[in-house]
């Protein structure tokens, strides 16, 4: 009887190791079966969520890093973890799984460039992160309006150097609308640079996607 139960707890580890191996192969249909063979096997939302997408997500953050993994394949991955976490997230929110924080992202106003945005939004969301994507182009008034009490981080991302400055303009008003002491500010995109960050009064900078991950925690304390 025990070497049978042994036996199924190894087929059980090999399975959420394949689940995370396919998530930084990229393979998003490998991905959805795991992910629901796990459930019907018997293992927590919580458990895949956690020991599997976020291991995995913090592996391929490791690799491009190491230069290892280049953008592509990153976006690839990131899909592939979404589609795993589409089908765990209801699971998640039944059973009261509270999200490491909650988190509005955005490209800011004149500028419609999303491709970094929406990897930033899929790496939080690996680790653990709940994301409110406002899209591209957005406003001042926008972003303000999307903080409410749960909002601990507020991210802005821009590619021009001419849309940039509205940055500032953010964080200026989010001071006016009294929620500046309550939201941590991010910031990123090619032409952002510590210094500019620093200059708005941004809390911080991520040079990349995999770097926004570690700065929110960071930010978070949750190192």
């Amino acid at each position: 009887m025990n070497n049978h139960l042994g036996s199924v707890e190894e087929a059980l580890s090999e399975l959420l190791d394949d689940i995370r191996k396919s998530i930084i192969e990229g393979n998003r249909d490998h991905v959805e079966l795991g992910v629901q063979r796990a459930l019907a096997d018997g293992h927590e939302a919580r458990e895949i969520m956690f020991d599997v997408l976020v291991a995995a997500m913090a592996e391929v953050g490791e690799l491009y890093e190491n230069g290892e993994f280049y953008v592509p394949e990153m976006m690839i991955s990131a899909r592939a973890m979404k589609a795993g976490l589409e089908i765990l997230r209801p699971m998640m929110v039944e059973s009261g799984v509270k999200p490491l924080a909650h988190v509005v992202l955005g490209t800011v106003e004149g500028d419609l460039h999303d491709i970094g945005k929406n990897l930033v939004g899929m790496m939080l969301q690996g680790a653990g992160f709940e994301v409110i994507d406002l899209g591209v182009d957005v406003s001042s008034k926008t972003f303000i309006e999307a903080i409410d009490k749960d909002v601990q981080i507020l991210g802005m991302s821009g590619l021009l150097t001419t849309t940039i400055p509205i940055m500032e303009t953010v964080i200026s008003d989010m001071s006016k609308a009294g929620l500046r002491d309550k939201v941590l500010v991010i910031v990123g995109g090619a032409p952002v640079t510590e210094e500019f960050s620093v200059s708005i009064g941004a809390d911080g900078y991520a040079a990349d996607a995999s770097k926004a991950v570690a700065v929110a925690r960071e930010l978070l304390h949750l190192e």
